[in-house]
């Protein structure tokens, strides 16, 4: 367990709910940070990029990631049990370039519904003092809950600065997955490394891990802000309270904001969809049928409006799960999910799907059954049937899924030792990481006889092969 005092305080999450980044100085001697510098470029200079090998190939990196400061803010937002991803990326920024363009990261071409809880961080490492000159990562603050590129980055064509995630060497740069980012131009004759790493959870909230004092979250001057709802549902969420309850009922402020929801903007549309979570029940009928709109972005955020409502959707979604339209069927699977809920007939209902025509639905099905962890003796067996599903993307999540579950899955070991071999890399790394999860001695012994086979020598090189 972490140190405590290196957890966030209730202003470092609050800050990081509404912005969506967090920056760390770690403790490290600069000595380890040139040594890590140095290897990597003579790496790329004779190999090329590593991509997924980097860690094997500069191990020291890992005694980044194990600093209590990033250990303590990868806890504070996703749990004492994260784990990290199979997919870890150098990203070079060369003498006098241009930058890069805004964007949010995709699934290496893959699509989801990208989830506004923490439950995906990005941490970003400088082994070089990174000022802004060199052309650090930018960050546009608050930007992870917004989809539309025009909305987050200006409908005119006006690009905002963002903000420089720039420091000494030793700089790690925690992200909301989802946050637009993207590289600023390096203005100097030297090379900009950055080290992406990323961690996911392997359970929901259940209590606060971060040093909470306060029930609710402190916006300050930001109370009356749009997005407040939203803000809140994230601090309730994230100290296992799944909802913030409800307000109290006013009629004719449900109505406004339920005309809201079909928005042109997508701002407007969360605005509507979190706000309405919190007047519970009467909010309902206008979620539920804005799920059903032709618009699928409508339904999005009527997803999250309903995720954000709690338990007393539970019920009314089900007889969505049989809705003739795949994406009205995969947002309510969704929406199931990201409810933390205790009805395990929902689950068995769930894993009854794991066979639908479309791929988006099984996807979140997975996800879904992975999350809630509930009737593990319907939901493993569905799980590892979407094992050999002909969608890489279905394997890769029900892999994921059956990593939270743990020695729940032991039925699941053979069929993850097999997935081990799997074309896809990252159904690979999911299942190893399901096999370490489970931990029993034959999940364990499985996974090293894979790991001896697969590991990498990180002395070996074109140059130097024996």
């Amino acid at each position: 367990m972490v140190d405590r005092s290196y957890l966030f305080d209730d202003d470092a999450m609050r800050d990081f709910i509404v912005n969506g980044y967090h920056v760390i100085s770690v403790d490290k001697p600069v000595a380890l940070h040139d040594d890590i510098y140095e290897k990597t470029k003579a790496i790329i200079d004779e190999d090329g990029n590593p991509g997924n090998n980097l860690l094997p190939r500069v191990p020291e990196i890992q005694q980044v990631y194990d600093d209590p400061g990033v250990q303590g803010a990868l806890t504070s937002l996703l749990g004492p049990d994260y784990v990290m991803h199979a997919h870890r990326h150098p990203h070079v920024n060369p003498p006098n370039s241009r930058g890069g363009a805004w964007h949010k990261d995709s699934y290496w071409g893959y699509t989801k519904v990208r989830d506004h809880h923490p439950r995906w961080i990005m941490a970003m490492y400088y082994p070089q003092d990174t000022p802004v000159e060199i052309g650090p990562t930018g960050v546009i603050p608050g930007s992870h809950y917004i989809e539309s590129r025009e909305e987050t980055i200006g409908g005119n064509g006006s690009v905002p600065d963002g903000f420089p995630a720039s420091g000494k060497a030793g700089t790690v740069t925690i992200i909301h997955f989802d946050l637009w980012h993207r590289a600023f131009p390096n203005q100097t004759d030297k090379v900009r490394y950055m080290m992406k790493f990323q961690f996911t959870r392997m359970s929901e909230p259940d209590r606060p891990w971060w040093n909470r004092q306060r029930d609710d979250i402190d916006l300050g001057d930001l109370s009356d802000d749009p997005r407040s709802a939203m803000w809140r549902n994230m601090w309730y969420w994230l100290a296992g309270n799944g909802s913030a309850g409800s307000r109290q009922e006013d009629g004719a402020h449900v109505e406004a904001l339920a005309g809201d929801l079909t928005h042109e903007l997508e701002q407007k549309r969360l605005h509507a969809a979190y706000s309405l979570a919190e007047y519970g029940e009467a909010a309902l009928p206008h979620l539920l049928e804005a799920l059903q709109h032709e618009q699928d972005e409508v339904r999005r955020e009527a997803c999250y409006g309903l995720g954000a409502l709690g338990e007393a959707a539970v019920e009314p979604l089900v007889p969505l799960l049989g809705h003739g339209n795949e994406r009205v069927r995969g947002y309510a699977i969704y929406a199931l999910g990201d409810i933390r809920h205790h009805n395990p007939s929902v689950a068995e209902r769930l894993a009854g799907l794991s066979d639908d025509p479309s791929p988006f639905v099984r996807q979140n099905v997975a996800d879904a059954l992975g999350q809630n962890k509930l009737a593990a003796d319907s939901a493993v067996p569905a799980l590892v049937g979407m094992m050999k599903d002909e969608d890489e993307q279905v394997r890769s999540r029900s892999a994921y899924a059956l990593a939270r579950f743990g020695d729940d899955a032991q039925s699941a070991i053979p069929h993850l030792a097999d997935a081990c071999y799997d074309e896809n890399r990252y159904v690979q790394g999911q299942a190893a990481i399901a096999l370490e999860q489970i931990g029993t001695p034959e999940a364990l012994r499985t996974l090293l006889h894979w790991l001896q086979a697969s590991r990498w020598c990180p002395l070996t090189t074109a140059k130097s092969t024996y």
